[in-house]
């Protein structure tokens, strides 16, 4: 048994709706094995739910017209999907309006309560949690009905029934206790061997029947959380890239799909800005050993890359991919009184945890002269003028002497379980930087040696990427 994840992207319209199911079609004709699917919102539909909570707690009427554009998406949607071939125009409108009746339920219960929301002026993360979730709710019920017209067995299946989770809205934390026994429970007593399953990814609920959210690249979740609850051979993401791929095409001309990636390597290049999976999504997989699959919708007939325990087939021995974070600043504590002081590290990311600054990299020269922190740049000018009080004493007596905040920069990390005790990677990596006169400001590399972190100027970023791919994956660093 499988189960396969389908993002906004594959499931945005009518046109991805069919596409989509039509993969579903050929998968049934070829393969015995049985699967489930967990389908994303349209793209887009998020993002405006939560545009129009926002409109309506403002006290703006205009988010009635937003729902309105909502409803009309479904509509069309349904226009051109409940039209099959073999159908005469009478069945064809039968068939139709009872879907376009169960979405007019959905958005009436919408109205409802965003209307609610306007009344107190008041949006709540749980009332935006709940308003969130009918992105979810409409597509896979449009989705599941859409499959039975065409005959293929199909259950939707509300995630809320069997995903149990806290009470933090916005990012809500699974009992995976509670849940591997409810999906097991709920698969067994109510999905017919052969029926596939259609279930909304992202939303879950509490033990109360409150409506939660598991935060953003959250159907990746869900997905990953069915498939260790059910026992899944694999969990296949389909989503519009072929793969995993060695460096962003966008900016690297011959950046190939990855076929196999570790698990490690694959948290490794999430973390520092490759698009593949969120770390936390991978978890419950990762757990259980499922290997997972990023797939393409859009070119179905491709491998795609497998992430799993097994080791990484690189074109080069030791790097894997290349992985970018961009936009950041670098926080800069300087001070020779800091030489042997006990604390004040803590003291600086304790303050760096108050005002909510995620720290991607930290990089301390041996002489203690300086600590240096990478953020977001959006949290750097808080983050300096939060450690400016705390550090105020540190300050008047000059055990700090500064606290610099550099803008416009970029994280670029190389990747790759084979650098472990791999003489000569760094060489290569700043020869290659070194060659196109590219300045590095801070290096970071962590103890496992399967990255090393480098933070350049923002102008640089093509530069450096293109260098750092041609001097290892391109015909001078192939081997």
């Amino acid at each position: 048994m499988k189960i396969l994840k389908f993002g906004g992207t594959s499931v945005k319209d009518a046109q991805r709706i069919r596409h989509m199911v039509d993969i579903l079609i050929r998968r049934k004709e070829e393969s015995k094995d049985e699967f489930h699917i967990v389908c994303s919102a349209m793209k887009g539909i998020t993002d405006g739910l939560i545009e129009l909570a926002m409109i309506a707690e403002s006290g703006d009427t205009s988010y009635k017209e937003r729902i309105d554009g909502i409803w009309t998406r479904q509509e069309e949607a349904v226009a051109e999907l409940f039209a099959p071939e073999g159908l005469d125009d009478r069945a064809a409108d039968r068939l139709g309006n009872q879907v376009l009746n169960g979405l007019a339920s959905l958005v009436n219960e919408l109205r409802e309560i965003t209307h609610g929301i306007f009344l107190v002026r008041e949006c709540s993360p749980r009332s935006l949690d709940l308003v969130m979730s009918f992105g979810e709710r409409m597509n896979n019920y449009l989705i599941a009905q859409y499959m039975l017209s065409l005959g293929l067995p199909s259950l939707f299946i509300d995630a809320r029934k069997v995903v149990r989770t806290n009470a933090s809205h916005g990012r809500a934390e699974v009992d995976f206790a509670i849940t591997n026994s409810l999906v097991r429970e709920f698969f067994s007593d109510s999905v017919s061997p052969g029926t596939i399953g259609v279930v909304t990814g992202f939303i879950a609920s509490t033990e109360r029947g409150i409506t939660t959210t598991l935060g953003r690249n959250g159907s990746d979740y869900t997905a990953s959380i069915l498939g260790a609850a059910l026992g899944a051979r694999d969990i296949e993401i389909w989503t519009d890239v072929d793969g995993v791929l060695e460096a962003d095409p966008r900016v690297v001309e011959g950046a190939k799909v990855i076929a196999d990636l570790s698990i490690d390597e694959a948290m490794e290049m999430s973390y520092f800005g490759a698009e593949v999976l969120h770390p936390s999504t991978m978890l419950p997989a990762v757990e259980t050993n499922i290997p997972i699959w990023i797939k393409n919708t859009m070119n179905p007939q491709v491998r795609g890359t497998r992430i799993s325990r097994q080791k990484s087939t690189s074109r080069h021995a030791a790097v894997t991919g290349i992985a970018s974070i961009p936009r950041v600043a670098m926080v800069n504590i300087i001070g020779g009184g800091m030489l042997g002081s006990k604390g004040l590290a803590g003291k600086i990311f304790s303050t760096l945890g108050k005002c909510d600054a995620n720290i991607i990299m930290i990089s301390q020269a041996s002489s203690e002269h300086s600590i240096c922190v990478v953020i977001r740049q959006e949290e750097a000018d808080l983050a300096q003028r939060v450690l400016r009080t705390e550090l105020d004493h540190e300050l008047r007596v000059k055990q700090v002497q500064d606290i610099e905040v550099t803008p416009d920069l970029e994280v670029v990390s190389i990747i790759g379980g084979g650098m472990r005790g791999t003489p000569g990677v760094s060489g290569k990596l700043f020869y290659s930087l070194g060659n196109q006169g590219i300045n590095v400001i801070a290096i970071a590399q962590g103890s496992s040696e399967m990255n090393i972190s480098l933070v350049i100027h923002s102008r640089d970023h093509a530069k450096a990427l293109q260098a750092i791919h041609q001097g290892f994956f391109g015909q001078e660093g192939d081997e």
